[in-house]
């Protein structure tokens, strides 16, 4: 699961650093980090997808919250057992309730 949130996180903090550098101009010098590139490329994406341009970050935002939702899910599910008794000690710490016991497993 290390491997995928790398292979998963990596693509996302390139591409909105480069974002964040080039919509602000921060260029150190690079032509890639200039903002005359940015519009060129959302430009280009827009055109490509049939969008205004300036919709065409959000839509990369959009996509990236569903990815992370999905990859939440398959980490909860793998989880579940450590999360709910985490869950049933919250709630016996904060509401004062003793926790049902846990039914047997077949």
């Amino acid at each position: 699961m290390r491997y995928i949130l790398t292979i998963w996180a990596l693509p996302l903090v390139i591409f909105w650093g480069w974002f964040g550098l080039s919509y602000y101009d921060v260029n150190f010098g690079y032509l890639m980090l200039s903002r005359q590139i940015h519009d060129i490329y959302f430009q280009l994406a827009g055109q490509i997808m049939g969008v205004d341009p300036a919709s065409v970050p959000w839509f990369i935002a959009k996509a990236c919250l569903f990815d992370t939702l999905i990859l939440l899910a398959i980490w909860a599910f793998r989880r579940r057992r450590e999360l709910a008794s985490w869950l049933r000690r919250q709630r016996e710490r904060y509401s004062g309730q003793a926790p049902a016991p846990d039914s047997p497993s077949a």
